[in-house]
Order: C-alpha cells, then sequence, then structure tokens
C-alpha cells in the first residue's frame, strides 16, 4: 500500500528494474507500459504533493492479468488468437483502479484464455515459478501471481474461474482473494465461465489485499470486525480435501491448525457429502461456457490456439445441455451444502491445494501413492467455492527452507467478503 515516505515514482522504478532482473526467466509479463508508468507515477507524486489522497492504492505499482481491457492496448488473453484484439476502452475494474490512483505497470501472462491451472500453456511461452524456472506458478493468473512475488508489482489483479488467483497464491506464497460472487464487475473482462469467473486481487498479505478489493468492488470504507463477544470460530473441511495431501502440505496444514487451536479458536470438523462429483459438475459448466463463447475463433482461428486448450474447447461441444442444466441445478446443492456448514461458524478452512508446484510439462502428480491428473490435483479444493459464489482466501504458510510455497484457504459467507478478509486478518497473524 502506499507510502508517505517513498515517492510513486521511486516505488514504479524499482519495480521497472525488478522487471528488467525477473522477467527474462519468468515471462510473467506480456507488456510493460515503463513510460506510461512512470507518467503515472509522476502524476501521483504531483498530487501528493497538491494534498490530494486518493487511498492506499495512491501510486502503488499493479499488474494486470491480460484478460481484462486497458484502453488503447491489446487483451491476448494469452493467446495468439487475440494478438490484434486492442480494447477501445477500459474495463469498470481499470476505471475504479484509475481513480484510487494505482499505478498500471504493465499485463501479465497467464495460461492461455484462463483454460488450464500451470501457466505453461500461453501462446506467449510457459510462465515460470520465481523459486524454481523448471517448475509452474499455477494458473491461470501466473503471471500475476510472479509479479507480485519478485516485486515487479506490488499488487495485481486476477481472475478466478476454479481457484486461478488462489491456485498461484498458494503456489507462490501470496495472499489471493476469490469475492463473493456478485462484489467485482466482470464487464471488459474476457470470460471463461460466465457463470463461474471472478476477478481478484494477489498481494503479499491480507491488508494489501483487503485495499485492493475495496477499490475493485468500489467499497471504500467497508471494513468487518471479528465477532464480538466469543472468540473465533472455525469449521474444517475433512475428507474429501483433506485426502490426498503431499507430505509438506499436511505437514504446514497440521502445523497451521495446530497454531489456530493453540490461540484459542475453535476449531471443529465436517465432512462434505458428494464431493467426488464437484469435479465433474465443474467442467460440465464450464467447458460448454467456454466453447460457446469462443465458437467463432475455434472454427477461424483455430491452429492459433495452443493444442491442449483447443481440445478442452472443443470437448465442451461434446457435454449435452441435459449435462450442462443437471450440473447447474448440482451447483444450487452444493451452495445450499457450504451454507449449512458455516451455520455456527465464522469461516470453513481447508488446504488450498494438495499439492506444490508441478514440473512443468508434468501430466500427473503422485500423492499419497496415488496417480492424480495435475489440473484435477490443483483445481481439487479451490473449484467448489466458484461454484456456490463464496468468498474465498489463500493465506501463505511457512515452510521449511527449501521447500515450496502452499497456502491455507479460508471460506466466508455469501455477499460477506469484509467479514471474511477480518478473519484472514487474524489468522495471518497466527499463522504466518
Amino acid at each position: 500500500m502506499a507510502d508517505m515516505g517513498t515517492t510513486s515514482l521511486e516505488r514504479t522504478e524499482s519495480a521497472l528494474a525488478a522487471i528488467a532482473a525477473h522477467n527474462p526467466r519468468t515471462n510473467a509479463f506480456i507488456l510493460v507500459d515503463a513510460d506510461g508508468a512512470r507518467a503515472q507515477a509522476r502524476a501521483a507524486d504531483e498530487e501528493r504533493r497538491h494534498g490530494i489522497d486518493r487511498g492506499p492504492l495512491h501510486g502503488v505499482p499493479v499488474s494486470i492479468k491480460d484478460l481484462i481491457d486497458i484502453a488503447r492496448q491489446a487483451t491476448t488473453a494469452g493467446s495468439r488468437v487475440l494478438a490484434d484484439n486492442i480494447a477501445w476502452a477500459d474495463a469498470p475494474v481499470i476505471t475504479r483502479l484509475r481513480e484510487a490512483g494505482a499505478v498500471l505497470i504493465g499485463k501479465t501472462n497467464l495460461h492461455e484464455f484462463a483454460l488450464g491451472t500451470t501457466s505453461e500453456d500461453s501462446g506467449f511461452g510457459a510462465i515460470h515459478h520465481p523459486l524454481d524456472p523448471s517448475r509452474s506458478p499455477g494458473g491461470s493468473s501466473g503471471g500475476s501471481a510472479v509479479s507480485v512475488a519478485t516485486s515487479m508489482s506490488e499488487m495485481s489483479v486476477g481472475t478466478d474461474t476454479g481457484g486461478s488467483v488462489r491456485i498461484p497464491a498458494s503456489v507462490c506464497g501470496l495472499v489471493g482473494l476469490k469475492p463473493s460472487v456478485h462484489d467485482v464487475p466482470k464487464t471488459g473482462v474476457i470470460p471463461l465461465s460466465t457463470t463461474f469467473d471472478h476477478v481478484g486481487p494477489l498481494a503479499k498479505n491480507v491488508a494489501g489485499a483487503a485495499a485492493m478489493w475495496r477499490v475493485l468492488a468500489a467499497r471504500p470504507g467497508e471494513v468487518a470486525e471479528l465477532p464480538g463477544g466469543r472468540g473465533l470460530r472455525l469449521r474444517m473441511l475433512t475428507g474429501y480435501f483433506v485426502e490426498p495431501l503431499e507430505s509438506t502440505v499436511r505437514a504446514a496444514f497440521a502445523a497451521a491448525i495446530a497454531a489456530l487451536r493453540a490461540s484459542g479458536i475453535d476449531v471443529s470438523e465436517i465432512q462434505f457429502a458428494n464431493a467426488a462429483s464437484i469435479h465433474p459438475a465443474y467442467v460440465d459448466v464450464v467447458l460448454p461456457e467456454a466453447a460457446a463463447w469462443h465458437a467463432k475463433y475455434l472454427d477461424t482461428r483455430g491452429p492459433l490456439y495452443t493444442n491442449n486448450v483447443r481440445a478442452r474447447l472443443i470437448a465442451g461441444r461434446d457435454i449435452s445441455a441435459v449435462k450442462y442444466f443437471e450440473a447447474i441445478q448440482q451447483c444450487d446443492s452444493f451452495r445450499d451444502q457450504v451454507d449449512s456448514a458455516l451455520a455456527g461458524v465464522d469461516a470453513l478452512v481447508l488446504p488450498t491445494l494438495p499439492v506444490t508446484a508441478p514440473i512443468i510439462g508434468q501430466d500427473e502428480v503422485v500423492i499419497d501413492g496415488h496417480a492424480i491428473n495435475v489440473r484435477a490435483a490443483m483445481l481439487r479444493n479451490t473449484q467448489l467455492f466458484n461454484m456456490t459464489g463464496h468468498p474465498a482466501i489463500s493465506l501463505p504458510l511457512p515452510m521449511p527452507p527449501g521447500v515450496l510455497p502452499c497456502g491455507l484457504q479460508l471460506v466466508g459467507r455469501l455477499d460477506k467478503t469484509a467479514d471474511l478478509l477480518a478473519i484472514a486478518a487474524a489468522c495471518e497473524k497466527i499463522v504466518a
């Protein structure tokens, strides 16, 4: 957030220097608007000199996932299909960032059209993990996460359709927020699934994510307080959501739960019915909706897609309307189950991912002796809350030296993102 002791131009130059140092090996950015960023930073500094304060994002370098329209810049969605797609106007979320005085430093790379969890299938080349270039930074908002993790930007705006903010946040050791379903407008954002898409921030801490959310959601004064008169109460989702877990994730999650309990937080447990049907229902909504939007491009520019993304989109054409509407109805049932699980507690808690960063190109991961598809493993604990619309946030967990990051996920009540952020801030102090 804005620091009165450092000028925006200095912070922007620091971010640009980090881009020069880190982007060649990570491939996090599709476009860097150095001249534009410097001009915005100078304007922010001039406003501050005249006593104008636009809030905590004033003068802060922010990167934008290249699904989101910025006027007079290309919105490529990480695809050669849209290499010439120049936006004619800012998306509403960009307008809100400009009004808050944020410095828009560039557009970040992503898994093509957001249809993937690893950020390796992009028309502009794979994105590489900041700690190990042989590994994925998660996706689809991989470039956004890498930009923040390496200080190439101080915050980023990503999108989350099945976990695409929370997954890279977990994998890269950041905070990633998927707000409640109706919080942030999606106009001017290239869709993957109009039913499940969300726009949300990535930041280094909960305070940063909260500041960004208040701007994106146009709720500048909304700050919740923790429940008064009693201790915080959490409910851990068990069963499907904790079996299997990679050993390092299991250890970090167990330590976090123990720390929360030791601090006086009540952590109860609950099983989720029909959890095995979450992923099939998710696919039966996402792929048909994606295939419908992409129909004209698949028919006219098919060879420009990466092979894996094109194959998934074509598969969406084979999912029947009956399956699609059955899956939509199943989402309603899941929403009721999540609401029921939240009854009597303040938030749900579970691992963000069952794994740490996979190797780029890896098709399967072996967890507890079971081979699991990488994409399914990475979506396993996040996609449910896109299907139900509940706000969800990933917090980084402390890891031993040399061990890749993982995350703790908290889930709040529908339309209560501010409450979830307050709960997350309290838990951050305990588990960090």
